[in-house]
């Protein structure tokens, strides 16, 4: 029970983290998120622990836990990295044919219905399903978790922006190609989709962290004149 209550929470954290809605330099205490989520410290505070672990919070003494604030570099890397091990996963998927696709499938329907629904949420939900599936197809499992805490490091930010909706919009047809690829056995094809798959969101997070990172230098510099 314990364990699936800090699973809940974790999954909660970590969607709230990378979608944007917790900006970097927010404060989580874990007294005050026990209280707004009617449960014990313990599971709050493994949850916790389990970010600050993957880079996506950082302890403060005394006072909780803040959501960190990636470098461009740190971006830059996590794309790269990315495109190394999803694109070998996908690679070992293929020479293990047939593949079952029919997971693939329902969550494509998860992504599609969450697009239309505008619920940022439930995409991401479903893509991280969609290709944890594609992962554990490899059959390397270290492999499939090593590319899994990959993409739980990556923080979207500008997914909620102008041209991260509509690159929302352009994944869902390519979730169901992806899909038509791996069932006529088309690895070369497959492989230029998946990479143009991960890396078209690049420059839109690489944009918005800029303007992240302009902001936060703004602020500074009126507070230290005021």
């Amino acid at each position: 029970m314990q364990q699936n209550l800090r699973e809940r929470i974790l999954k909660q954290l970590r969607s709230e983290i990378i979608s944007g809605e917790s900006l970097p330099g927010t404060l989580y205490s874990v007294p005050a998120l026990s209280a707004e989520l009617d449960v014990s410290t313990t599971p709050v505070r493994e949850a916790l622990l389990e970010l600050a672990n993957s880079g996506l919070v950082e302890p403060v003494r005394n006072k909780g836990f803040r959501v960190s604030r990636p470098s461009m570099k740190e971006l830059h890397d996590l794309f790269a990295m990315r495109d190394l091990l999803e694109i070998q996963a996908a690679k070992l998927m293929m020479a293990d044919t047939p593949c079952d696709t029919e997971p693939l499938k329902h969550y494509a329907r998860e992504i599609e219905r969450a697009v239309k629904e505008d619920d940022v949420r439930a995409y991401l939900v479903a893509d991280r399903s969609f290709h944890n599936a594609m992962f554990m197809a490899s059959g390397n499992e270290l492999l499939a978790k090593t590319a899994l805490s990959l993409r739980d490091r990556m923080r979207l930010f500008g997914i909620r922006s102008g041209a991260g909706v509509d690159r929302q919009r352009e994944s869902v047809g390519e979730h169901y190609s992806i899909i038509e690829l791996i069932d006529a056995g088309e690895t070369g094809e497959l492989i230029t989709l998946l990479q143009h798959h991960i890396l078209s969101w690049r420059p839109i997070f690489s944009a918005a962290l800029e303007q992240d990172d302009l902001r936060t230098r703004k602020k500074r510099l009126l507070g230290s004149q005021s």
